[in-house]
Parts: structure tokens; sequence; C-alpha cells
């Protein structure tokens, strides 16, 4: 994986094999940091990435200024390569070993924008408990953003909050407001 901008631009990681993970693309995770640079600056929002995995997305927002980052994922390897790496280039990453649910059902904080990309096989339930989990709690800042990640093949556009969808290749980005 690539780091696209910021402070560690063009920077190559490599993550274990062995993770259980399907990292956005750089060409999908250049459009969508061009969709949230338009509207945000990086160094001034708190940023919740749920199904982290790699921390991709994590270290994009960390290389791009973002100082208050929180990354969960229920895989230890994950959470353990995500921290290796935040240390190692000196990065403001909180990370969280659990399950996303279950961190959503106790987290008491807002956050300005909200990642989630979880497995591409997930049913129409699970994304749909996301998005409530994130709403009910309401867990987004005023101008908040949940942003979730999913296969072409998932329609989310019928949910509560949806705003907009851009699509890139395979992968699909839905965005929700308040």
């Amino acid at each position: 994986m690539r780091i696209i901008s910021g402070l560690y631009k063009n920077k190559r990681l490599q993550a274990p094999k062995n993770l259980p993970v399907r990292p956005t693309t750089d060409m999908a995770k250049e459009a969508l940091f061009n969709i949230i640079n338009n509207r945000y600056y990086f160094d001034s929002i708190k940023v919740l990435d749920l199904f982290s995995g790699t921390g991709n997305i994590s270290i994009e927002f960390a290389s791009r200024g973002t100082q208050d980052i929180t990354a969960v994922d229920s895989h230890r390897a994950c959470i353990k390569y995500i921290k290796k790496t935040a240390d190692a280039l000196d990065l403001n990453i909180q990370t969280v070993g659990s399950d996303v649910y279950t961190f959503l059902s106790k987290a008491g904080s807002k956050f300005d924008l909200i990642f989630a990309d979880p497995p591409y096989d997930f049913t129409g339930a699970q994304f749909e408990a996301i998005v409530s989990g994130v709403f009910d709690r309401d867990l987004l800042a005023k101008d908040g953003l949940l942003i979730i990640e999913h296969s072409k093949r998932t329609k989310l556009d019928h949910l509560p909050k949806h705003a907009f969808s851009k699509k890139y290749g395979g992968n699909m980005f839905d965005f929700f407001e308040k």
C-alpha cells in the first residue's frame, strides 16, 4: 500500500501477508481523499476508522496532518501492525482491539468523520447495523460524515441518512450525514 499525500507522500508500506484484509486501492483512496479534502481541514478533525485492517485509511489521515485518529479492528494482528507502523512513523493513531459493534455501543465521543470498511460479504443487516450504531448513539459531530466502503454489488442508498454514493472501479463509497 502507498501513502498518497502529506508528510509521507509516496511511502510504500508492506503489511504482513497473513492479515485478513482487502486494503482500499490507491485509485479509490485518492478519489475518496479528494472528496474529503474539499470538506475538511485535516489538521482539525477527529476520525474514527472502523474495520481498519492494515490502517491504510488511518495512516493516510495521519500523513495529511490529522492528530486525533482512532482505529478499531477485532483482529489482533491488524491492531499490532497499525500500532507498529504508527510508532515507526511517529503518527498519532490510537488503536482499539474490539468488535466494531461493541465499540459503537460503548463509544462516548463524537467524530467529524467515521470511515467503515467492513468485509465485502457483509449482509444488508450488518451494514444497516453500522449506520444505526453511529446515528442511534449520535457519534457524528455537526457536519460530520459516515463513509462506508463496500462492493459495487451492495446497495446502501435506501438506508436512513444516506446523502450520496461514489463508485471507483469495483469499490463503492456511500456517504451518510446527520
